[in-house]
């Protein structure tokens, strides 16, 4: 497949930190913002959540652009199996943030691609072990301040100030964290016979 008749791609995600991965390939991409239901389904599993989510958001986009490749991802933090959602308010990252030092949670990064043309789907959830580091409340409130993180899943920004929050991360993909794995990314790319090194 030559670079002229490769299928559009579009990111089914409003999310600048998942613009700023795509963006790291290399390829041409579009940004389309799906408009779904997220909230979990009684009973559901962490990773199940992620990735019914990711699908459904490629679904909404693919509807709307039947001859792309469209990618869905989403993102559950689990601690103690219980889901932790974007915190939102101040207050609410300064209560996750303590319920979180000197412990280990697990992030649940789904990946959907789904090819328009085809129906094909192909799903992947990539799970990173972060562990806290045993933080003070005064660590907590400057660190907020200083980034405002309410809009990332357990109130840290692993590419930004929170690196300093944590003590260590276990992942197979460095990537999985802030939101969108490049390395299982890419391989449903070639799946989908993608050109992804091509000048």
């Amino acid at each position: 497949m030559s670079q002229d008749s490769r299928p559009k791609l579009i990111l089914g995600s409003g999310s600048p930190y998942r613009r700023e991965l795509l963006a790291r390939l290399r390829i041409p991409f579009e940004v389309a913002v799906p408009d779904i239901d997220e909230t979990p389904l009684f009973g559901e599993a962490p990773e199940a959540t992620a990735l019914r989510l990711s699908q459904r958001k490629a679904e909404a986009i693919a509807v709307r652009h039947p001859g792309a490749l469209v990618i869905g991802s989403d993102q559950v933090l689990t601690l103690d199996g219980e889901q932790m959602g974007k915190p939102g308010t101040h207050d609410k990252a300064v209560a996750q943030l303590r319920r979180m030092r000197g412990r280990t949670a697990t992030f649940h990064s789904s990946l959907c691609l789904l090819d328009a043309r085809t129906g094909a789907v192909q799903l992947a959830d990539v799970q990173t072990r972060v562990t806290m580091r045993d933080l003070s409340d005064a660590e907590i409130e400057a660190y907020l301040q200083l980034e405002q993180p309410y809009d990332v899943a357990g109130s840290a920004k692993s590419e930004g100030l929170g690196i300093t929050l944590l003590e260590r991360v276990e992942s197979d993909d460095p990537t999985a964290l802030v939101g969108l794995p490049l390395i299982a990314l890419t391989g449903m790319l070639r799946q989908a016979r993608y050109p992804l090194l091509s000048v």
